[in-house]
This record gives structure tokens, C-alpha cells and sequence, in this order.
């Protein structure tokens, strides 16, 4: 009979360690989220503050995405990635985002940068989200400061409907290097 009174006790104690870390995962995720949101936000009030304009363009935009990217370069092979979040502003959805960059070349070096895409339609924020964005080759794509040749002033336009700012850790950055990146939804976050 003792064993007949231990084997509830023991599915009950199962269930509960299952139950506890199906909690403890979500609790992870909702952590995740938070900090994702809490750099996003930090980093928009660091361009609002270096490009005053720039909270007047992105409101009116269809939606924005914000990453913080951390690269290392090491002899002639490098690379980076970042999370971040896209955001709709007709619905106020948010989409969380993952990228990965490779990239060769000599160097050496670590580099913290956040690039703030904007997308002037439906179109442009739905194809980002839904296909993922991918920049291959490399090159320098300089934006114009005093809003000459662009129509947002501080951003880069990289394809119809779409342009980034890039803030380095001095500021609005004045050129933007693209990579071999490529921009995903996050299936653990969303």
C-alpha cells in the first residue's frame, strides 16, 4: 500500500517540475523582451536627441525597426548580430527580430552600432518583416546631413520606401557600411 500512496505523490511532483519550467521558459522569453524593448528605447531617445527631425519622420512613417549591432572582425574573416524589434505604428504591432552578418576582409576589432530602419509604406515594413531583408557585397552609402539629395535628413535611403540612421557610439555616423546581412523574425519571441 505505500507504494499505491507514493505514485501520486510522484505524478504530482512531475507535473509540477514540467509546469514550473514551461513557466521559467516564458519568464526567460518575457525577459528577452524586455531588454530588447528597453535598448530600442534607449536607442531611439540617443537619435531623437542627435536628429531632432527624426521622431517627426518616424511617427509619420508606416513603421520603424530598431537593432543594436555588435560585430568582431578578426584577421580576415568577421562577423555580428543583433536583436531588436519592428514596429507598425498603424496597429502598434511589434515584431521581434534577429540579424546575422558575415563578412571578410583584413581588420581587427570590435564595433557597437544601432541602425534605425525606416519605412515610408506598407509595402516596405510588410516585405521587411514578412521576407527579411538581406544587404550582400559591401560598399559605403553616404547620407546627406544637411537634407540635400534626401528627403530625411541623417538617413540613408537603401531601397525604395526604406532608410536607416546608424548611430555609433560618437553619434549620427555619416556614411553607412553594408555587409552580408540578413534580417529574420525571431520564432522564440514572437
Amino acid at each position: 500500500m505505500r507504494i499505491q500512496s507514493i505514485i501520486p505523490v510522484l505524478l504530482m511532483a512531475v507535473c509540477a517540475a514540467l509546469f514550473s519550467s514551461a513557466g521559467y521558459a516564458q519568464s526567460k522569453e518575457d525577459e528577452e523582451r524586455t531588454k530588447i524593448q528597453a535598448d530600442v528605447q534607449k536607442t531611439l531617445n540617443r537619435l531623437y536627441d542627435t536628429q531632432p527631425n527624426s521622431r517627426n519622420i518616424i511617427s509619420k512613417a508606416a513603421g520603424y525597426a530598431v537593432f543594436n549591432q555588435y560585430g568582431v572582425k578578426i584577421a580576415v574573416a568577421g562577423g555580428g548580430k543583433s536583436t531588436g524589434y519592428a514596429f507598425h505604428n498603424k496597429s502598434n504591432k511589434k515584431t521581434y527580430m534577429k540579424m546575422v552578418e558575415v563578412q571578410a576582409g583584413l581588420g581587427l576589432g570590435i564595433k557597437k552600432f544601432a541602425l534605425i530602419w525606416v519605412f515610408d509604406n506598407d509595402k516596405a515594413f510588410n516585405n521587411f518583416v514578412n521576407s527579411g531583408f538581406e544587404i550582400s557585397g559591401q560598399g559605403n552609402l553616404t547620407a546627406v546631413s544637411d537634407g540635400k539629395g534626401v528627403t530625411h535628413a541623417g538617413a540613408v535611403s537603401v531601397s525604395p520606401g526604406v532608410w536607416i540612421y546608424q548611430l555609433t557610439e560618437k553619434g549620427l555616423s555619416a556614411e553607412l557600411t553594408v555587409k552580408g546581412s540578413k534580417y529574420y523574425k525571431d520564432a522564440d519571441l514572437n
